[in-house]
């Protein structure tokens, strides 16, 4: 493992490399200082006179940072920067690819420049340093690094978050989760009714999406709450979470990436973030979220089992109770008509509690009922279990056969279909053959 930091020799580059040699002393790897030549400046000056030049400047400044308590060796790259640069960072398994800030407008949107087409061409987190200060206060043990994560139910938050694990190892860590987002969809997404203003925050939806965003970053802060921000959007995301990190005072900004591409940058968080940004950021790939055989197992804390209380239906609830684990909770639902009395919701959620496993108790977790109408059930199903954060969604289904999904499992077939969240199906044993 290694810190690669790429320099030019300007004063941006220096803040990067300062700032990429605090973070190599503090995690005790080497640190990489590398310049890129490109071909048209070798032809053109001669490798001769400009190899031993900036062979003695990189020596310079390797140096002014072995004075930091950095481990710092050099090389000298010819190439296309974009392609050359995270090449090498593969070769040395980078930890992080450490750049200055653009120094200039780029073009459109940031299209084509030199950082954003390194951003889609490595497949190592890059962190693109606008102020150093920060990082040697936290690599001197003078204090925490306060850092923005910006958080989303994706593999690239996944990704961030497992980058950002590693960071909170090497030092104190304040950390904030934000998330952008679209009241109307949220709405919508959750099941819940929507207010007379468009951005209007309910204290409903306010706190589902607070514990939504809390259990999405719980393995950062696993023994303490974390901190979250709510910032409701319109237009792009990218200046919202920009504009939140500005107010949150924060020394880095840190956001995921699909490395999209053509015109869908134009909308992504993690192509503006860099350019936009006044602090730091980080922008880290999917493709550097931790292997399968070293992620952590799922914990289900929450699970939403669904039944109409029919014989296939009942017999997925052991199954919902099994799966989660000791002080979870089992969310049991049933979506009624519309035109359900409230003597019927009562009689309903009677029976929903008696469908509760003796030993459930036992093992600390709790059913509890639901009845929820509407007239789509599949629908229903799919909003309660992201308005319940559900880890796994479970259901019963009948048949195997076409006639049989579309007469009896429809319902099954569309959550399975259409559900975000993980979804089992448990069959009666006579369907298995």
């Amino acid at each position: 493992m290694a810190i690669v930091c790429a320099t030019d020799f300007s004063e941006l580059a220096d803040r990067a490399a300062t700032a990429a040699a605090a973070l190599a002393a503090r995690a005790g790897q080497p640190l990489w200082l590398v310049h890129v030549m490109s071909k048209d400046t070798l032809r053109a000056l001669g490798e001769e006179v400009l190899q031993p030049m900036v062979e003695r400047a990189l020596a310079e400044e390797a140096e002014r940072l072995r004075e930091r308590g950095a481990e710092v060796r050099t090389a000298v790259l010819a190439g296309p920067l974009h392609d050359v640069l995270p090449q090498f960072a593969e070769q040395q398994h980078a930890w992080a690819l450490v750049t200055g800030a653009p120094s200039r407008e780029v073009p459109f949107m940031g299209t084509g420049g030199t950082l954003d087409r390194l951003a889609q061409r490595t497949s190592w987190p890059l962190l693109v340093v606008r102020d150093a200060v920060p990082f040697e206060a936290w690599a001197a043990g003078q204090r925490p690094l306060k850092v923005l994560l910006g958080v989303d139910r994706s593999t690239p938050t996944e990704a961030a978050e497992a980058w950002l694990q590693q960071l909170r190892q090497l030092g104190p860590m304040t950390l904030i989760a934000g998330h952008v987002f679209w009241p109307a969809d949220e709405y919508e997404r959750l099941g819940l009714p929507k207010p007379m203003g468009f951005m209007q925050l309910t204290p409903e939806l306010q706190r589902a999406l607070e514990n939504e965003v809390a259990e999405l970053v719980r393995p950062l802060r696993p023994d303490e709450p974390v901190q979250v921000r709510l910032e409701p959007a319109l237009g792009r995301a990218a200046d919202h979470l920009v504009e939140l990190a500005e107010r949150e005072g924060v020394d880095l900004l840190v956001v995921g990436t699909h490395h999209r591409r053509g015109v869908s940058r134009l909308w992504s968080v993690s192509h503006h973030a860099p350019r936009l940004a006044p602090m730091s950021v980080a922008v880290v790939p999917a493709t550097a979220a931790p292997p399968v055989a070293e992620a952590p197992l799922p914990s289900f804390r929450r699970v939403l089992a669904a039944t109409d209380f029919s014989e296939v239906a009942n017999r997925a609830i052991p199954y919902a109770f099994a799966a989660v684990r000791p002080g979870g909770t089992v969310y049991l639902v049933h979506v009624g008509e519309p035109s359900l009395s409230e003597e019927q919701q009562r009689t309903l959620t009677q029976r929903l509690l008696e469908l509760v496993p003796r030993e459930a108790a036992r093992e600390g977790k709790q059913g509890v009922p639901e009845v929820i109408t509407g007239k789509d059930a599949a629908d229903v199903l799919l909003r309660a279990a992201e308005r319940f954060d559900a880890d796994l969604v479970v259901i019963g289904s009948q048949g195997r056969g076409r006639l049989a999904r579309v007469v009896l499992g429809s319902v099954a077939e569309k959550v399975m279909r259409e559900s975000r969240r993980p979804a089992l199906v448990v069959r009666p044993p006579d369907t298995l053959s």
